[in-house]
């Protein structure tokens, strides 16, 4: 009699046991701390805020471009004629003279750059002409547009930077990548450099560290590609007997970014 109820207390206690470990695995979006394969499956090498794939509802990978140029973005541009003060001219100093950033040759970054290889597609266009730090002024970035369940918002996760030569500054041969770096990298690095500044030229006292004017987003910039079938950019799905191809590419980038706002919009009218 003593044995069955000593057997019987052994069973009550392993199904007690299962019965809490089977409770503790829950979606980890409800709780944190839950177990499961995904509880820890984030990207931890490109985002700077990592977000739990499975807390992501919505997510659309999106290629933009800045054109340091434009007025809204002169307080990255740099001040003067030579721009060294803007931001390409301190990527430069961080990635030659600290030796702070890695740099790459292709997007999946698995091509580095050694510094001498950095600094030859930096400052040489195709003809072999050496070129002003002005003249590189696109600054393209890809990022993913998200909407995170878990704290029901909308966010915006870039990957990765990339330094463009345009067509004009590469002796009309086409635009040139000269190299890839990891948004994180960049990121984290000025975090620590106070002297590399988002200029506010009204304000002084406003000027801003590039990781608050990221976060802020005080930048302009184009849609160049979103994710889709042919991974084409928008500029590439115009038809070609269109009489003026890039304003339509613009155009339709427009159209895409009201597309994203419409969805955001639309989340909160059921």
């Amino acid at each position: 009699m003593k044995k069955h109820a000593k057997l019987l207390g052994l069973f009550m206690l392993l199904g007690l046991f299962t019965q809490v470990e089977v409770m503790a695995q829950v979606p980890t979006s409800m709780n944190p701390s839950g177990t499961g394969d995904r509880q820890f499956k984030q990207d931890t090498v490109y985002s700077i805020r990592p977000i739990r794939e499975d807390d992501k509802m919505y997510q659309i990978a999106v290629w933009r471009r800045i054109d340091l140029r434009e007025k809204f973005n002169q307080p990255l541009y740099g001040a003067g004629d030579s721009k060294s003060n803007g931001i390409m001219a301190n990527i430069y100093k961080a990635i030659v003279e600290e030796n702070a950033l890695e740099v790459f040759e292709d997007e999946e970054f698995k091509k580095p750059l050694s510094i001498a290889e950095f600094q030859n597609k930096f400052w040489m266009a195709a003809n072999g002409d050496s070129i002003f730090m002005k003249n590189l002024y696109y600054l393209d970035f890809r990022e993913d547009f998200l909407f995170d369940k878990h704290h029901s918002q909308t966010k915006f996760d870039i990957k990765y930077l990339e330094i463009v030569m345009p067509s004009e500054t590469n002796a009309n041969a086409g635009q040139k990548t000269v190299a890839f770096i990891r948004f994180k990298d960049f990121y984290n690095h000025f975090q620590d450099h106070p002297e590399a500044k988002w200029i506010n030229f009204q304000n002084a006292s406003k000027d801003l560290g590039y990781d608050q004017a990221f976060d802020l987003r005080l930048f302009r910039s184009v849609v160049r590609k979103y994710a889709n079938k042919d991974n084409a950019l928008i500029v590439d799905m115009v038809d070609l007997n269109h009489p003026n191809p890039e304003l339509q590419a613009f155009l339709d980038a427009l159209e895409f970014e009201y597309k994203l706002l419409d969805w955001e919009n639309a989340l909160w009218e059921w």
